[in-house]
């Protein structure tokens, strides 16, 4: 480079300057900076100890700005550091090649997303993430000895935090691979959290829909005596910037329909409340006009007023941001929304602290009251907000993160108590306000349980009362509600065979199953059987459950779908079985027993007979029959249909879409069809992603597609208004769910089918839930006519209970962590076929982590393979064999390479564990109170040398 380029470099790290010294690593980088002054060195390393890598950075800067000495071509010298430690991206800045303006809103929005979910992401297996992000180039191997060091010194948490820290400072583009980092690391829960997707949930998934529909609340046609809330000026479908003739700053009134007004009036007293109002009643409408109130009251007592709206889906911020608070309320106060979606670039407390109104996810509140706790600055506190509104609060339940939240609410809340009695100031806690369709019964049988349910739901939230609206005049708008019941089959020779086959199962392993075959219970009985036969040795009844499990699930398919689609799930499995009895080395094969040839043997010889009969259209079953009547019923009424039909599974879900696209009868009447399924990997079907989910709904929305076929996952958020009809097919879940499925159908004229085949029980436990529905309307009705002094004694011992359940199992957690046992205590054996694997005296852990045996000794009983499962989801697996027994094939983990090192890692779950005398299995590592020394590298390594020394000499020998 010239001296006019140099000096074109000043100029650019002046105008760069608050960029870069977020981007530089300032420690590697003072190494390879050669132009740069000894004295000068120190004073920036100085700076870093005391005041950290910002600071310095920001020194650095200084220094080279005011220097006129350097001899020509430094700033050359200085992009090469850069790119060499690591800062890539600041180096495009130092060369004023900086992103697009999108691209660079796009990578903030990700540093500040990483930023808020910190204190969950420090949960990651920092080694593993940190040697796949090695192998991504995300990090220098600089960064990967540095944060394995720190990890080792400090802990996992440390070693996560620098890891984090670390990454932010890459090129755009980052954030993908780090996204796959987590994945193949198996942090899927991390990943999702990241991408905006739900977790701990059966099925989840990621779409850009609300409980409450932004088109019937701002669509007054066709909504019947349920309509939402009206403003008083008649804005178009463009919201707030449909305002004409300068009336943009105009106050707009939100006028409240007397039943609304009715439940909001206590929470106008700023009493804790809960507002029960069916799907469609504009609940969320009624929380906008209590959150104006309740500001515009704040105001005029010149006391600040905050108010946070808290969701538990991603998608849902933006749409009550757009459709709801932001749309009535912007242009009278400051809303902002804080999610995955969201592009900051200020930390959360400044949010809180600049804006009025924030809509955010209950995960990234929950973070940052942790960090509080903690004492991190960047934390902040419930007593910082005046209003909390809780969507879906019927959420607010053990394990939830509305519950954590709740849970320090109530603890603050004794607290206060105590403080008052001392003569002290007590701290301020917000008012509570939830929203819920349906809080449901909690599996009440009577009741009076129903009751308690409503009640506990109660304290949980705090609420001084839960409101509702019976609708005596004013009825409901449900859909039209038909059972369609299709006759029970005639013939099921294909049914039969199965049968046939598991019978003879039975007889084999000696099994006396105490239900029917193809039912849930049947499932729940030889899941337990698999269980508790591994334990005890018992391989024939262990391998003979599990394919049990798969017959079972094959009859449920032959009921629900095609006879096709199950016999093909029968063959895959067989197929993917015999796959893993072959080893990839020159051994051959893995050792099939006795009962494993048998039951391989079995399936092929019925394998002929069970295709004969798939393709026997009159044996199908009726329920397809009933579904097609029905889909073609809808489609051939109705001027413009468009409807969802959901399903158990996502097997069921795909086949159910390709029969419809298969079948050119639903063609001719229009019918264009497409399935929707979860994220969530944990099901033999791969997930759909969030952009595939995203497609889908979009094409719905716009009418592309005009039929769903969804498993439970959309149930619970799916916002179509003009969804004109709901059928589910030979599905029946709980009271919430049936509430909430038939709530999806919003349109005029709207109809809710349940398929379901006579004599399934299907109809018949319908039918128990809409008892429960009535049961909880009463027990809602009761709870509100409680005596007070009774009502407020019940929700004390509740809230009371929850406080001390929550001291115990923190106070648990710690006793667990005191009362670690010797590795000596427990030994393993293969889950599959009961060999001895190892003796915990044989396991050490990686970074407090990873559990690996490297004995010569355990090298010997295991074969390694290659990871289909990766393979079909086309990832780099190199570094993620499956390590199998050498008897069996039964999976017991992968093989990581750690530092060069060649490391057997155990997974527990597919282990037997021998403990004491007592035979367990478990499910994580966690459960098991255990401590296990820390790996020793050196001892490992000096070993691997020594052994590679001995095979050099015996070459030069021969």
């Amino acid at each position: 480079m010239s001296s006019d380029q140099d000096a074109e470099t000043r100029h650019i790290l002046d105008c760069f300057r608050d960029r870069l010294k977020r981007l530089i690593q300032v420690e590697p980088l003072l190494d390879l900076l050669h132009f740069l002054e000894q004295d000068r060195k120190d004073r920036i390393k100085a700076r870093l100890r005391e005041e950290g890598n910002a600071s310095a950075a920001a020194l650095l800067i200084d220094e080279i700005i005011r220097s006129q000495n350097y001899e020509r071509g430094w700033s050359r010298e200085l992009v090469a550091a850069l790119e060499t430690v690591g800062c890539g991206h600041a180096a495009k800045y130092v060369l004023n090649s900086p992103p697009e303006p999108a691209e660079e809103t796009e990578n903030d929005s990700c540093v500040r997303l990483i930023d808020l979910l910190q204190l969950t992401l420090v949960d990651m297996k920092t080694a593993d993430v940190c040697v796949r992000c090695r192998e991504l180039e995300l990090l220098t191997r600089e960064d990967l000895e540095n944060i394995m060091k720190l990890t080792e010194n400090r802990g996992n948490i440390g070693g996560a935090r620098l890891l984090l820290k670390r990454l932010v400072k890459n090129e755009a583009g980052w954030f993908s691979r780090f996204l796959q980092a987590l994945e193949e690391t198996e942090h899927h829960e991390l990943a999702r959290e990241l991408r905006g997707e739900p977790c701990n949930e059966d099925e989840v998934m990621s779409v850009e829909s609300v409980e409450e529909p932004a088109a019937t609340d701002a669509n007054m046609s066709g909504s019947g005596p349920f309509l939402p809330p009206v403003l008083s000026e008649d804005l178009d479908s463009g919201g707030l910037g449909a305002c004409v003739d300068n009336e943009e700053k105009r106050k707009r009134d939100i006028i409240l329909r007397d039943y609304q007004m009715e439940v909001a009036r206590p929470a106008l007293e700023e009493k804790n409340i809960i507002i029960c109002l069916p799907t469609g009643s504009g609940k969320t409408r009624v929380a906008v006009y209590i959150t104006e109130k309740h500001l515009e009251k704040r105001k005029q007592m010149g006391r600040p007023g905050k108010v946070v709206v808290l969701v538990n889906k991603v998608p849902l911020v933006e749409q009550h941001y757009k459709a709801e608070f932001g749309r009535f309320l912007k242009h009278q106060y400051s809303v902002e929304r804080v999610s995955g979606a969201s592009q900051l670039k200020i930390s959360f407390p400044q949010i809180i602290e600049q804006n009025d109104i924030i809509i955010c996810t209950a995960q990234i509140l929950e973070n940052s009251l942790a960090k509080a706790k903690n004492g991190d600055e960047d934390g902040i506190k419930l007593s910082q907000f005046t209003l909390m509104v809780i969507d879906e609060c019927h959420h607010t339940k053990k394990g939830g993160v509305y519950n954590h939240i709740m849970i320090r609410y109530l603890k603050q809340k004794h607290q206060n108590q105590l403080l008052k009695k001392q003569g002290k100031s007590p701290v301020a806690l917000p008012q509570i306000l939830g929203l819920t369709a349906s809080p449901g019964v909690g599996g009440a049988m009577s009741q009076q349980r129903a009751e308690e349910h409503i009640l506990q739901i109660c304290a949980n939230l705090d609420a001084f009362t839960i409101k509702t609206k019976t609708f005596e005049e004013e009825e409901a708008k449900t859909p039209f509600k038909r059972i369609a019941r299709a006759e029970e089959r005639k013939e099921d020779p294909f049914g039969d065979v199965i049968k046939k086959i598991m019978d003879e199962i039975h007889e084999h392993a000696d099994l006396k199953p105490l239900c029917e075959p193809g039912t849930q219970n049947y499932e729940q009985w030889v899941v337990q059987k698999e269980q508790n036969a591994a334990k005890e040795e018992n391989q024939k009844v262990r391998v003979c459950a599990e394919h049990l499990r798969q017959y079972n699930e094959a009859l449920y398919q032959s009921n629900t779908i095609r006879m096709s689609d199950a016999f093909h799930f029968l063959d895959k499995y067989h197929n993917e079985e015999l796959k893993t009895k072959s080893s990839p080395d020159e051994e051959g094969t893995v050792t099939i027993t006795d009962t494993e040839r048998f039951l391989f043997t079995l399936f092929k010889e019925n394998k002929a007979k069970l295709q004969e009969l798939m393709g026997k259209p009159q044996y199908e079953n009726n329920n397809l029959a009933q579904l097609k009547t029905n889909i073609l019923k809808e489609f051939s009424t109705r001027e413009r249909a468009r409807g969802i039909i959901f399903t158990r599974t996502r097997l069921s879900a795909i086949a159910l879409c390709q029969w419809i696209q298969e079948n050119p009868k639903f063609d001719e009447v229009g019918v264009s069809a497409s399935y929707l399924i979860g994220g969530g990997d944990q099901s033999v079907v791969k997930p759909m992603t969030a952009a595939e989910q995203k497609d889908v709904l979009n094409k719905f929305r716009e009418g592309q597609i005009n039929l769903l076929i969804a498993t439970t996952v959309a149930e619970e958020g799916l916002d179509i208004a003009e969804c004109n009809f709901v059928i589910r097919y030979c599905l029946v879940t709980n009271e919430i769910a049936m509430i909430q499925a038939r709530g999806r159908g919003r349109a005029e004229d709207s109809s809710y089918t349940l398929v379901a085949e006579a004599g399934s029980g299907v109809a018949e436990r319908e039918s128990v839930n809409e008892y429960r529905e009535k049961m909880m309307s009463k027990a809602i009705a009761k709870v509100c006519e409680m005596n007070r002094a009774d009502y407020e004694k019940k929700i004390r011992e509740f809230q009371m209970q929850a406080i001390m359940e929550e001291k115990v199992k923190i106070k648990k957690k710690q006793q667990k962590g005191m009362m670690k046992e010797p590795p000596s205590k427990i030994s393993l054996s293969c889950r599959q076929c009961s060999v001895f694997v190892c003796s915990g005296e044989d396991i050490e852990k990686i970074e407090n982590m990873h559990h690996v045996n490297v004995t010569p000794q355990f090298s010997e009983l295991f074969t390694v393979r290659e990871n289909t499962s990766l393979q079909e989801r086309l990832l780099d697996y190199e570094t993620n064999g499956v390590i199998a027994c050498k008897k069996c094939g039964q999976q017991w983990g992968s093989m990581m390479l750690y530092k060069s090192i060649e490391c057997p890692c155990l997974h527990i779950k597919n282990f037997v564990v021998t403990y004491g005398s007592k035979k367990k299995t478990f499910s994580k590592w966690s459960e098991l109170a255990i401590k296990f020394p820390a790996f020793d590298y050196t001892q490992h390594a000096d070993l691997l040398a020594e052994d590679s020394g001995e095979e050099e000499e015996d070459m030069e020998t021969d």
